[in-house]
C-alpha cells in the first residue's frame, strides 16, 4: 500500500528522471550536443577582470570575452557550461549538396583594404575554426574561398553560407571570364594580363597574389564543370569560334604587347604581327573550332574558295557579301539608259588573307570599297563609248575587256579576279520594241525567201519528174538520131565500097577478057593451023579486032573508075574530109527519104541551158495533142 511518505519520494524521483538534463545543466553545467548538431556558445558575462571585454568593432570573442564565442561545441558531452553564464544554441551542420558550392560571408574580422571587394583566404579548416580565422587575420565580408560538397561545422555567429550552383560550360562552348577583384587595368588595356597557376580561375587567391587584374580576361575556360566563386568571377558562355571548310580565320588581337610588322616596307596599310601580339596575326586559322575570347580577339572569316558576287536585284549568294549590290544602270552614247547584271568571281589566297583584312578590315569592306565602285564605274564608262545596239552585239568582247581590266585592278589589293561575267542586259523598252520589229521583219524575209526556194525546188522537182516520165521518148529520139548518123556513115562506106568494087570489077573483067582473047587466039591458031593461008589473014584480023575491042572496054572501065576516084579525091581536097562526109550523108538521106528534122520544131529559151530539153518537152506535148485529135477515116 502506497503511503503519503512514499509519494513524497516518488514524485521527485520521477521529476528527476524526466528533467535530468535540466537538473544536470543547473547543478553541474552539463551540455549534451547531438551527433547532427553543433553548439554555438554565448557567454553572458565574465566573473572576474575588466580586461575581458571585446575590442572595439569585434563581435566574436576569441579569448573568453563576453558575447558570441568563436569556439563551438562539437557533438558530445560537456560539463561546466553553467546555465546562468552560458547560452547554448544547437544548430545543424552546414551541408553542401553535390554539384553545389558554399559561398562564405564573414561577419567579423579585419577590414578589407581599400580598393578590394573580397576578403583573402586564411587557414581556418574550411571556415570550421572561427578562432583560427580571426587570429590569422581573416577579413570580414565576402570571402574569396568557398566550400565544396560536404558537411561542415560552421559557426553561424561568424559566417553566413550561401549555397549556389556549380558552374558548367556546355560542349562546344567557352566561358569568357570577367574578374571582379584585382589590380586595376593598365592604360590602353581592355583586358588583364595572362596569369598562370589559378586553375582556370577556381583559385582566385592565387590569381590575385600573382597580380591578376580585375575586368575582362584574355583567357577562357573550356567545356566542363568548375568550382567558380561568382563573387569573384563572372562567366559569360559563348559558342566556340568556328572557321568553316573553304575559309580561313584572320585573327585580330586587341590585347598583348606591340609586335613588329612582318610585311616590310612595301605594304603600308596596317601592321601584321606574329601570333600573340596585338594586331593582325600573320598566320590565319585553318578550318576548325577555336576557343576565342570574342571581346579581346576577333576572327574575320575570309573565304578561300572561288567567291561569286552578283550585281543583280533578284539574286544573292549564301555568303551575303553581295546583299547590298544591285543591277548596274548605265547610259549609252546615244543617251539611252539600260540595266545589266554582272557576276564577278574572285579568289583570296589563304596566305594573302591577313593583308586583305589589314587593308580593309573585313570582306564586306573589300566589296563596298573596291569591288562595287570598280566594277560599276567600269561598265558605266564602257557603255558611254558605244550605242545600245553595239553594246548588245559586242557583249563577248566587252566581257573579255572587263575581265582583263578588273583582274589588273584587284591584283593591287591581293585579290585574284577569276572571271567577270555579263548577265542579262535590259535595253530601253522602246528600243527593244524597235529591235524586235526589225528582227521579226528579218525573220519574215528569211521565211519568204525560204518559201520561194521551196517553190523553185518544187518546180524543179516537177520538171525533173516530167523529164523522167519522157525519158523513154527522149532515149528513142536519141537512138533515132544515132541510127540516122550510123546510116549516113554506112551509106558513105557503101559508096566507097561500091567505087572500089567497081574498080576491081573493071580490072577483073579486063583481065578476064584479055585471057579469053588470048585463049581464043591460041585456039583459033591451033584450029586454023591447017586452014589455008587466006583464012589466016581473016582470022588474024578478027582476033586483032576482038583484042582491040576488049582493050577498049577495059580502058573505058578503067578510065571511068579512075575519073570517079579522081573526082572524089578532088572533092575531098576541095571540101575537106568532114564536109565531104556530111555531103555524102546528106545525099544518101535525100536519096532514101530519111526524116532528120521533125515536122514540128519547138525551140527553148535563147541561151538557156535547158533549150533541147524544153524542145523535147514541146515535141512530147505535140504528140499528145495529136493523139487526142480524132483520126480521119480512110
Amino acid at each position: 500500500m502506497i503511503t503519503t511518505n512514499s509519494l513524497f519520494w516518488i514524485v521527485p524521483l520521477l521529476l528527476c528522471i524526466v528533467f535530468y538534463k535540466v537538473i544536470l545543466r543547473i547543478f553541474f553545467g552539463m551540455v549534451i550536443v547531438p551527433e547532427n548538431r553543433i553548439g554555438l556558445i554565448t557567454k553572458k558575462f565574465v566573473l572576474f577582470g575588466s580586461d575581458r571585454s571585446l575590442p572595439d568593432g569585434r563581435i566574436i570573442a576569441t579569448r573568453g570575452e563576453a558575447g558570441f564565442q568563436a569556439h563551438t561545441l562539437a557533438p558530445g558531452l560537456y560539463w561546466g557550461m553553467w546555465l546562468w553564464q552560458y547560452s547554448i544554441d544547437m544548430i545543424p551542420f552546414t551541408v553542401i549538396p553535390e554539384g553545389k558550392i558554399g559561398l562564405v560571408l564573414a561577419k567579423d574580422g579585419a577590414g578589407i583594404p581599400t580598393g578590394r571587394i573580397l576578403a583573402r583566404q586564411v587557414p581556418c579548416d574550411n571556415f570550421q575554426d572561427a578562432s583560427q580565422f580571426l587570429n590569422n587575420g581573416g577579413q570580414r565580408g565576402r570571402q574569396t574561398a568557398y566550400i565544396t560538397a560536404g558537411s561542415y561545422r560552421i559557426n553561424a555567429y561568424l559566417f553566413d553560407v550561401t549555397i549556389t550552383e556549380q558552374l558548367v560550360i556546355g560542349e562546344g562552348r567557352v566561358g569568357i571570364i570577367t574578374t571582379l577583384d584585382g589590380e586595376p587595368l593598365g592604360t590602353n588595356q581592355i583586358a588583364g594580363q595572362y596569369i598562370n597557376g589559378h586553375n582556370n580561375f577556381q583559385d582566385i587567391d592565387t590569381f590575385l597574389t600573382n597580380g591578376g587584374n580585375r575586368g575582362m580576361q584574355p583567357q577562357v575556360i573550356l567545356a566542363g564543370s568548375y568550382y567558380m566563386n561568382p563573387w569573384a568571377v563572372q562567366v559569360e558562355e559563348r559558342y566556340m569560334t568556328e572557321v568553316p571548310i573553304g575559309n580561313v580565320g584572320v585573327v585580330i588581337s586587341y590585347v598583348g604587347d606591340e609586335g613588329k610588322d612582318v610585311t616590310g616596307e612595301q605594304f603600308r596599310h596596317g601592321n601584321i604581327v606574329e601570333k600573340g601580339f596585338r594586331g593582325v596575326w600573320s598566320e590565319p586559322f585553318g578550318p576548325g573550332k577555336y576557343p576565342i575570347n570574342t571581346y579581346t580577339t576577333k576572327v574575320e572569316i575570309v573565304p578561300t574558295t572561288n567567291l561569286v558576287l552578283n550585281w543583280a536585284n533578284a539574286r544573292s549568294e549564301s555568303h551575303m557579301l553581295d546583299k547590298n549590290l544591285s543591277t548596274i544602270t548605265v547610259r549609252s552614247r546615244d543617251g539611252f539608259p539600260f540595266n545589266l547584271d554582272v557576276s564577278q568571281i574572285i579568289h583570296v589566297p589563304a596566305n594573302e588573307a591577313p593583308k586583305v583584312i589589314a587593308r580593309f578590315g573585313s570582306m564586306n569592306n573589300l566589296v563596298s570599297q573596291v569591288l562595287e565602285p570598280t566594277i560599276g564605274n567600269y561598265f558605266r564608262n564602257s557603255a558611254q563609248d558605244s550605242d545600245v545596239i553595239t553594246f548588245l552585239t559586242s557583249r563577248k568582247e566587252r566581257q573579255e575587256a572587263a575581265r582583263a581590266h578588273i583582274r589588273q585592278v584587284l591584283e593591287e589589293y591581293n585579290v585574284n579576279a577569276v572571271d567577270t561575267l555579263i548577265g542579262d542586259i535590259v535595253p530601253p523598252e522602246e528600243l527593244m520594241k524597235t529591235l524586235t520589229d526589225r528582227k521579226i521583219a528579218e525573220e519574215e524575209q528569211k521565211t519568204y525567201q525560204t518559201q520561194r526556194m521551196a517553190q523553185e525546188q518544187r518546180q524543179g522537182m516537177e520538171k525533173e519528174t516530167a523529164i523522167a516520165d519522157m525519158q523513154k521518148e527522149i532515149v528513142k529520139a536519141q537512138q533515132s538520131v544515132e541510127i540516122a548518123r550510123r546510116t549516113a556513115d554506112a551509106t558513105v562506106k557503101k559508096a566507097e565500097g561500091d567505087a572500089t568494087s567497081l574498080k576491081l570489077q573493071v580490072q577483073a573483067e579486063s583481065e578476064a577478057t584479055k585471057m579469053r582473047a588470048n585463049a581464043e587466039s591460041e585456039a583459033t591458031k591451033m584450029r586454023a593451023g591447017a586452014q589455008a593461008e587466006a583464012t589466016k589473014l581473016n582470022a588474024g584480023a578478027e582476033a586483032e579486032m576482038i583484042a582491040k575491042t576488049g582493050n577498049a572496054e577495059a580502058e573505058k572501065i578503067l578510065a571511068i573508075g579512075k575519073s570517079t576516084a579522081e573526082a572524089y579525091q578532088l572533092q575531098v581536097s576541095a571540101m575537106g574530109g568532114d564536109n565531104f562526109t556530111r555531103y555524102k550523108i546528106t545525099e544518101e538521106i535525100g536519096k532514101n527519104n530519111i526524116k532528120v528534122i521533125p515536122e514540128v520544131l519547138i525551140g527553148g529559151s535563147a541561151g538557156g541551158a535547158d533549150g533541147p530539153m524544153s524542145g523535147l518537152l514541146g515535141l512530147k506535148l505535140m504528140e499528145m495533142m495529136d493523139a487526142d485529135k480524132p483520126q480521119k477515116s480512110e
